[in-house]
């Protein structure tokens, strides 16, 4: 006799079908095939303890060939118990089969019975949806996660016993209903708040220019300046995520196991701060089967780097591309994965080793030369990925003992969301072009550069100014005469790169969208300017 049950396995943040072929034979032996790990390879003493424990029978004496197809794709952890658990009893008449190929079906099982929470149920839920399943079988912890899917009965169970008894009619699981979220209600309710940081002005500009353009931000200075008070409530500035980015971080996050118990959506903007001790897989992601790293984990929010020198060079330097895609792949002999990567960098450093120099009251106390070679600890190339380097002064103390409040994060975030409503208009049009084009396309392209996913590539349209490309910049950063005066000695004075020229008309273009103007001015450039001090031939000399 042969039952088929049907589960799922993780590649990257996406899902695919693993179907459970069952054959009870004559004979006395156990195969499982298709190339299962270790992990899978030790559900066959789960399931048997689990069976006798709430009084349903193994098949002993009996010959049992599990295949889990397709046979060439690796299938790793426990979350198959569930699905060959309810084979093996449907093929030994204890479980009806009829319904069994309606559910994907996941969950590990204790020896108990319970079924246990597991990693990456959103993607899965979204995998059976595709799949035309009519629902999906999980732990109840889960239920809320797998709730987010349109069109997909949610059947959540506590334990083995509990799934045998809902496919034998026995008793009745009502689907879990999708809890509605406010998302922009979430992302007003944060805990900290700009008004909470005392002086700093010129910071609090540069972080609202970031928020509206999407810009990455390098801060410097010294000690107790307040870099990482700044850095932690950029998120309380950024628009609130739309419903298409609260799953797709979702399911990044649901894949590495980060969601809490019973959270069914991440709603507020992700805040990823990675010691600087982290390796460089750990950061970007990979290892020998492949998960989203701290980057992929920031992805639609912040990542923030402390003391940007002490990290490893190699390890900053493998950000570079990332930084440009807002994607990292990873490649490995068989396969190919593709994990999104598209997060605001906020970086911080002190002025040198002691962190005083430039101080303007305390003495550098560090040697001839230091100085250059802790910033050069810092590549070039990574600081032209960076569009806006801001200087943080310390706050005097008259600052600190004032009892006015500055603005609320909530009244600098109106005006970046304003701003960023202007670039969603201005490049609208090409989001139109691009759907076009993937209209047009059809699925040709499908498989070609997503890896094993097999779930077509997103085409990207541009969000924000940092996301402009060379054309688009020529479109909309055009100057008169006088900003183009200005720009020109700026580059000659300060020995501004190529990539250094891009990334002030694209911040010059944002602060022109705060202003609400049309077009970039004089004002809008020489303001730009000043967020490259990295970039200046004296700096640090």
């Amino acid at each position: 006799m042969l039952v088929k049950t049907y589960g799922a396995a993780l590649f990257g943040v996406d899902a695919k079908t693993i179907t459970i072929e069952v054959n009870i034979a004559q004979g006395i032996n156990f195969f499982l095939v298709g190339l299962p790990d270790t992990a899978v390879k030790e559900s066959q003493q789960r399931i048997k303890a689990a069976l006798t424990n709430i009084d349903l029978k193994y098949p002993s004496g009996r010959e049992l060939t599990i295949n889990m197809a397709p046979a060439d794709l690796r299938k790793e952890g426990a979350t198959f118990d569930l699905p060959i658990a309810l084979g093996i009893l449907a093929v030994s008449d204890q479980v009806e089969s009829e319904k069994l190929g309606k559910y994907m079906i996941v969950g590990e099982l204790s020896l108990d019975g319970n079924v246990k929470p597991m990693k990456g149920i959103l993607p899965i839920a979204i995998r059976a949806k595709e799949e035309g399943f009519e629902g999906i079988i999980l732990p109840k912890e889960h239920a809320q996660e797998a709730a987010m899917v349109e069109e997909l009965d949610v059947i959540p169970v506590e334990t083995l016993r509990e799934a045998v008894d809902f496919f034998n009619g026995t008793i009745e699981i009502e689907p879990v209903q999708k809890v509605e979220r406010n998302l922009s209600l979430n992302a007003a309710l944060s805990s900290i708040d700009f008004c909470d940081v005392k002086g700093q002005e010129n910071c609090k500009r540069a972080f609202e220019i970031a928020a509206a353009g999407g810009h990455n931000v390098i801060l410097i200075g010294p000690p107790g300046a307040g870099k990482s008070m700044l850095a932690k409530r950029l998120p309380t500035i950024l628009p609130p995520m739309t419903l298409d980015e609260a799953l797709e971080t979702t399911k990044i996050h649901s894949v590495v196991g980060k969601l809490g118990k019973n959270q069914g959506l991440v709603e507020e903007r992700p805040f990823r701060k990675p010691h600087h001790t982290i390796s460089d897989v750990a950061l970007v992601g990979g290892g020998g089967y492949p998960q989203p790293g701290e980057i992929s984990l920031a992805h639609n929010g912040v990542l923030f780097l402390d003391e940007l020198p002490e990290y490893k060079r190699q390890v900053l330097e493998v950000m570079r591309q990332p930084m440009e895609d807002q994607m990292v792949t990873i490649s490995r002999a068989r396969f190919t994965i593709d994990f999104p990567a598209n997060f605001v960098l906020i970086a911080a450093m002190n002025p040198c080793p002691c962190g005083y120099y430039n101080h303007p009251d305390r003495e550098c106390t560090c040697p001839t030369g230091t100085v250059e070679r802790y910033l050069n600890k810092v590549s070039g190339p990574l600081l032209d990925r960076i569009d806006i380097h801001i200087e943080v002064t310390p706050v005097s103390y008259t600052e600190l003992r004032e009892e006015r409040s500055g603005e609320t994060s909530e009244v600098i975030r109106n005006r970046v969301n304003r701003a960023r409503e202007i670039q969603r208009k201005r490049f609208q049009s090409e989001s139109v072009a691009l759907d076009s084009a993937r209209s047009t396309e059809g699925t040709s392209k499908k498989s070609e550069t997503c890896g094993v996913s097999g779930v077509e590539p997103q085409i990207q349209s541009t969000a924000s100014n940092a996301d402009m490309s060379s054309k688009q910049i020529r479109n909309y950063c055009q100057l008169d005469q006088a900003s183009a005066d200005i720009l020109k000695r700026a580059m000659e004075k300060f020995g501004f790169s190529a990539r250094a020229y891009d990334r002030i008309l694209k911040v010059a273009r944002t602060i022109a969208d705060l202003d609400g103007a049309k077009d970039i001015g004089t004002r809008h450039i020489a303001e730009a300017v000043q967020y490259r001090s990295l970039d200046r031939k004296e700096w640090g000399g």
